[in-house]
């Protein structure tokens, strides 16, 4: 099924005798393929409002990343939050969609500046599962009164609604583009080095530690950007090289796209955590390959694919600290004990089972998804 429009959409969903999966891009599927027929929001597609003064787009949930990114481009603006493309790593082909994006509220390196994806999203039109539509914020940013259904949706994987329509806050494109980096690092080091560059007043936009190397990244205007880089340089000590421009983004291009597992064998983990934990979680994963973005709280480890990929000690450990830890790439054996998504406490998994029944009280919606 391909509607194309909200009304079919919506028909569609009334008319719905068993389960659907829901479809966009098909890039950005974790764990096993949820059952049931296919639902594809391709034909939901195109840019309605782009108006670069009031920094805001709003596009059909079926729309293109590609085709979003570069109407956003040529008004000399981007998404705020770095959308990773994650294609390589889990081993899909096809076109994002921005709807897929904010279902899984993909996030890269510069959420830790610029927040995440349900940060920037400010506005979504969905089908809930009894084929109701649904419209929730608007095209500017204000405070919210009752239910905030944008930030819902946002991270949902499709299981509460199918967006039809998203709307977002865009900013400019920053003049400038420079990159620290210093090798040879302990994470204890990196953790430290990271959390310090962070805390400062210079802006800092992406903080990653890849094979122990620091990565330290500064925006904006030539004459900012030059003059924090020295200020950071000095507060920080000498040993660090300097990455400028195309340089500098192909280092964070790597990062937000887990470049480094990409052809890789393995079961791969996305944990996330406080920054000041990711030694003790690197030193409990057992000879894994890392790669740790947003200052330390961001953990990708690709682990053998056997087993249960280490998920009994990784995330009793993370009951102990705090944190949780998706798979977001997985042989079918595994993925058949060790459900994809963190297993939540009880008064949240209560709450989630709520909002799934009120939203979806047939259980249609990509059934098992997010279990």
């Amino acid at each position: 099924m391909k509607p194309a429009d909200e009304l079919e959409l919506a028909e569609m969903i009334r008319a719905a005798k068993g389960p659907l999966r829901i479809v966009g891009g098909g890039t950005r599927r974790i764990g096993q393929m949820a059952g049931g027929e296919v639902l594809e929001t391709g034909g939901l597609s195109g840019i309605s409002l782009y108006e670069p003064g009031a920094l805001t787009l709003v596009a059909g949930a079926g729309t293109t990343l590609a085709e979003v990114e570069a109407a956003l481009a040529e008004g000399g603006q981007r998404l705020p939050f770095e959308v990773p493309d994650l294609r390589g790593l889990l081993g899909r082909v096809g076109a994002s969609t921005i709807g897929g994006v904010a279902a899984a509220n993909a996030s890269g390196p510069r959420r830790i500046q610029a927040g995440a994806c349900r940060d920037s999203l400010i506005g979504v039109r969905f089908v809930d599962g009894a084929g109701s539509i649904i419209k929730n914020g608007g095209r500017v940013m204000k405070n919210v009164t009752g239910y905030d259904l944008v930030k819902l949706m946002a991270g949902s994987h499709g299981s509460l609604g199918v967006m039809s329509e998203v709307a977002f806050k865009v900013l400019p494109r920053p003049e400038a583009e420079t990159s620290l980096t210093r090798d040879g690092l302990t994470p204890a080091e990196a953790v430290t080095v990271m959390s310090r560059a962070l805390g400062s007043p210079f802006e800092v936009t992406g903080a990653a530690y890849v094979a122990g190397q620091v990565r330290l990244r500064i925006e904006g205007m030539a004459g900012s950007v030059a003059y924090r880089l020295g200020a950071l340089t000095k507060m920080l000590g000498g040993g660090w090289a300097v990455a400028e421009a195309a340089q500098s983004s192909a280092l964070w291009v790597e990062v937000r796209d887990v470049a480094a597992f990409v052809g890789q064998p393995g079961a791969v983990w996305r944990i996330s955590v406080k920054p000041s934990a990711m030694p003790q979680v690197l030193g409990i994963m057992a000879d894994a390959q890392t790669v740790c973005d947003w200052g330390g709280g961001l953990i990708w480890a690709r682990v053998a694919d056997t087993g249960d990929a280490q998920a009994a000690a990784l995330r009793g450990y993370l009951a102990q600290i705090g944190g949780h830890a998706t798979l977001v790439r997985a042989s079918a054996a595994v993925f058949e004990q060790v459900p994809a998504f963190h297993p939540a406490p009880t008064a949240i998994a209560a709450l989630a089972t709520g909002l799934r029944a009120k939203f979806d009280p047939r259980s249609i919606l990509n059934p098992g998804v997010m279990e």
